[in-house]
Order: structure tokens, then sequence, then C-alpha cells
């Protein structure tokens, strides 16, 4: 045979393998190599940046690169701006420096929504509605909430002074400011629902929740509260060891509450209940929602888990992963995803996510089951979800947040309602009015929150002024969706003048009135003290 006349395709195929070979063996050589891959990354930004064709930002490259990284992994391992990092520290902090209000511009002036309790705004006079006109010297009308901001927020000690309108008075008031360490509170409201039923909505799981939150109960103890319904709709979460110490004051004995598992064997961790507290048999009823995640789960799961008390509403977010902030040298971060948390029972929360579009959109366009008694969770019994069993042997399910043992759809509001909020009709409204009334109104009931309640009625009369207000801002107002959310509308606008003079108090006092979650939760007592053999 001539092997002549293959000797020059043999040579290429040798040359094409082994050229095959060597990319493929650098491939697996390399493809770890933490160095390799920063040189790379730095080779690609050098080359753009001397090469492309305008100028570039390589900090915006940086930063886009680095959303990319994360973005290839879960959906809660996130990058944070230097620029965001101050606000986020303040919110899970739980505090910031400055004057102490909150505020929205309408129609381009600084309006005050409310002073902050405890404040230095509020132990100077300021009031719900003010206008500010001036800030030092400057004029305010036409600032953004940036300016505002910028100019309001400062190092505790310094002054600042501020210019205000209010109705009723004919000529602007100055006030020298303070500026103080303001409290940011995540206990938004306790009250008394009714002789014995103590209320708490806890809003995030802050540095301070758990303090919070004991505040609150001693007081609601002082009222009379013999059972508890604490809210925990729309909470995306926080801190885990404010969420276990939330609980252990629920939880009697030396109980596991959550653990949590990562790749690393230094990031996992037990979490017990240790200490005693006069709860541990207080009736509890927890409502949850698809807004609720995270350390909300962890609260609301380990009650479950152990029977402690009824879990009441929707099924919960799903977000059972674990986040730590890496700082950055420019004053940024990294929030990574280190573990994975359990609840007691060893049941996993997080939803699977690996569309990260299709994992958010599922939270908005998930059905509900139908509404009613869940206690042996019997409407998830054709899922392929993992099954769990509570400390009394009922069955529970893993992989997908926490469905509550009583089931209540979420009324969804109606094209009406949505415009109003969207536009803000009610707060701009209720300004209006107040300007006109607000004396009235603080003269006849003097600060009496109960007797607002009973006496300030909705009349026919000023819904209609409400309606003709919402029609000028461009609401359509169709009779179907009128009548559907007629009695939330009147609710919403009683409870938004309410808070002008109650702050919280007033505003969840009577939204509550029309809480399909709270009214059932308060047929259920009798339930949940059963379940926890109280």
């Amino acid at each position: 045979m001539n092997f002549k006349k293959f000797r020059i395709p043999l040579l290429v195929l040798v040359l094409t393998t082994g050229l095959l070979l060597g990319t493929q063996i650098q491939k697996v050589i390399s493809g770890d190599n933490l160095l390799e891959n920063i040189k790379k990354f730095n080779d690609v930004l050098t080359f753009t940046e001397r090469y492309y064709v305008e100028d570039v930002d390589t900090q915006k490259l940086v930063e886009s690169a680095i959303k990319g990284m994360l973005d290839e992994l879960d959906p809660h391992s996130v990058y944070i701006p230097a620029k965001q990092m101050q606000s986020v520290e303040e919110e899970f902090r739980g505090d910031f420096e400055g004057i102490g209000i909150e505020f929205q511009i309408v129609n381009d002036t600084l309006t005050v929504v409310t002073p902050i309790t405890g404040g230095p705004s509020e132990a100077l006079g300021i009031m719900a509605g003010d206008r500010i006109i001036k800030i030092d010297s400057a004029n305010a009308v036409g600032f953004t909430n940036d300016d505002v901001r910028k100019r309001l927020r400062g190092p505790a000690g310094t002054k600042v002074k501020v210019l205000i309108v209010r109705a009723g008075v004919k000529e602007p008031i100055e006030y020298e400011i303070t500026r103080d360490k303001i409290p940011l509170y995540s206990v938004d409201t306790h009250l008394m629902i009714d002789n014995v039923t103590g209320y708490v909505s806890i809003s995030r799981f802050a540095e301070k929740t758990t303090d919070e939150l004991m505040e609150a109960l001693v007081d609601l103890d002082k009222k009379g509260m013999k059972q508890l319904v604490l809210d925990l709709r729309n909470n995306p979460g926080g801190y885990l060891n404010q969420a276990f110490q939330i609980a252990d004051l629920f939880i009697e004995g030396n109980k596991k509450i959550v653990y949590t598992r990562g790749r690393r064997p230094e990031f996992n961790e037990d979490y017990f209940s240790s200490r005693t507290y006069p709860y541990e048999k207080l009736p509890l009823i927890v409502l949850i929602n698809r807004g609720s995640a995270s350390a909300s789960e962890i609260v609301s799961g380990a009650v479950q888990d152990w029977d402690r008390g009824l879990v009441v509403g929707e099924t919960s977010f799903g977000k059972g992963l674990v986040q730590r902030q890496f700082p950055l040298p420019d004053g940024s971060a990294i929030r990574l995803t280190i573990s994975e948390y359990f609840t007691p029972s060893g049941r996993l929360i997080q939803r699977k996510y690996k569309d990260k579009k299709e994992y958010y959109e599922e939270i908005a366009d998930r059905e509900e089951e139908p509404e009613g008694d869940n206690i042996d969770h019997s409407t998830e019994k054709d899922t392929s979800r993992p099954v769990y069993k509570t400390n009394k042997g009922r069955v529970v399910y893993g992989g997908g947040g926490i469905t509550p043992d009583f089931l209540i759809k979420n009324d969804k509001i109606t094209d009406l309602t949505t415009s109003l909020l969207r536009k803000n009709v009610f707060y701009l409204f209720a300004l209006q009015y107040l300007d006109k009334n607000g004396s009235a109104i603080k003269n006849k009931f003097n600060g009496d929150l109960d007797q607002f309640k009973k006496e300030f009625l909705i009349t026919s009369d000023l819904f209609n002024q409400f309606l003709t207000f919402a029609k000028e801002k461009e609401v359509k107002v169709s009779d179907d969706d009128l009548k559907a959310d007629k009695k939330y509308i009147e609710a919403r606008l009683k409870a938004q003048i309410a808070r002008s003079y109650w702050k919280n108090e007033g505003w969840y006092s009577v939204l509550l009135t029309e809480d399909n979650y709270v009214s059932k939760a308060m047929t259920l007592f009798d339930r949940a003290k059963t379940m926890a053999g109280i």
C-alpha cells in the first residue's frame, strides 16, 4: 500500500487533533483557575478601554460585568452600587440622621405626609399637610426627592431652617430644626382589634425588630391582650437572626427554629429557641401572603412545624436562600447567597429559579387554591413537592413557600382602585379636604381615635366629592368597579384622613375593619388554641 499519498492529509489530521486536544486540555486546566479568568477579564477591559471606537466609562462596564456575573447565579445574589448603600444600610440598621419627616412632592411643592414619631420635627410641632417652601435660603418649590434628602438630612446636632405654609395660618412659619438620629420602625403598628385581640404588623426584619416587637407586646399586654394576630403580609424578610429571635418569643423549650446548609461548612448553622417568654402560650395566628418572604417564612414555618398556631392567608413567596453582604473597596457591595435555610421539619422553602423572569412572574400570576380549611394540607396532595410532617404528624410540603393552614384568596382590586392608587388620589384628596376641614375635625375629636372611628362617616356628599376629584385626575369610574370596591374605597379614604392625626395607628385601625384576612382570623382562634394545645 502506498502510504505517501496519505502523508499530508495525515499530518493535517494529527496537527488538527493536537490543536483540538490542546485547546480542550487548556480549558480543563484553566476553566477553574481564578487567576486565569481574572487575567482574561482584565484583558477584555483593557482592549475595550484602549481600542473601542468611542470613549468608554470603565466603571460602568465593570459594574455591568458584575451584575451579569451575579445574574448567572440565583435571583437573590445582587450587586449594590455605592450610591445605594447608605439607604440600604439605614433600612436594615433602623435609623438615619435628619429632621424626621415623611414627605411627598405634590404639584412641585414639598409636603409633609407625617412627622416621624420621636423625631425633632414632631417635637417642634410640624404637622401633616404642612408645605415646606424654603430650606435654609433655597426656594424648595420644584425640588426633587433627592434634592430634599440632600438638604434635610445631615449629621445629628447640625441645624437647618425651613419655612412652612400651613392651612388656616396667614403667614408662613419659620422653624429652626436640630437634626437628630431618626428611628425607622419595622413594627408598623400595634393595636387592640377588640378587648382581647392584639394586632401587630411587621414590615421587615431589621436590626431592632425584636426589640420593637417586645415593646409592642408589653404595651398590648397592658391593654388586655389574650390572643394575637401577627401580620407578616408583604414582609420581604431581612436579618435571619431577627426571625429566629421573634419565633423564640412564641415557641417554648429548646426547639429547633431554623437551620442553614451551604457548600462551605462554616455557613452551616442551627438556631434553637432558648429563652422563656410570657407569650409561649398566647393563642397565635400568623398572616402571610405571596409577598411574605425569607425571614417571614422562617417565622411562619416554625410556627406551622411546631403546631404552635395557625398560619392564615396565601402561600408565601418561597425564598429559602441566605445572603451575606461583602463590602467592596469603592463603598459598593455584593449580597451573595451562601446557604439555604430549612424549617424545623426539614423543609427547604426555596422555589425553583432556573428562569429568573418566570421566577418573579409566577408570583404575580399564581392561582391560589380554593379558599378554606387546609389543616391537613390536602390542597397540595397532588403536588410533586417533597412531603414532611409537623410536630403532631400533619403533612406539610417543601420546595415552594409556606402554604397556610387556612387559605384566603386575595381579592383582586379593580381597575378603578388601581388607578386611584397609581395616581395618588386618596392622599391628594385628603390633603385638599383637610386644608378646609382639618381644624373642625381636630376640635371635634380632640385626639380621640375611637370617637373618630365611630362618628366620622364618609357621607354620600363626601364620597361624591371624592369621585369628582378622581375624575379631574383622569380616573375612569365605571359602575361595576365602583360597586365592587365602594366599601374599600370608603375605608381607605377614612384611613387616609385618620393617618393625618393618628399616624399608622389611625391608618391600620380603620383599614382593618375592611380586611378579610383579619376578619377570617378573628373566627379561627379556637382552632389556633386547639392546634397549640392551649
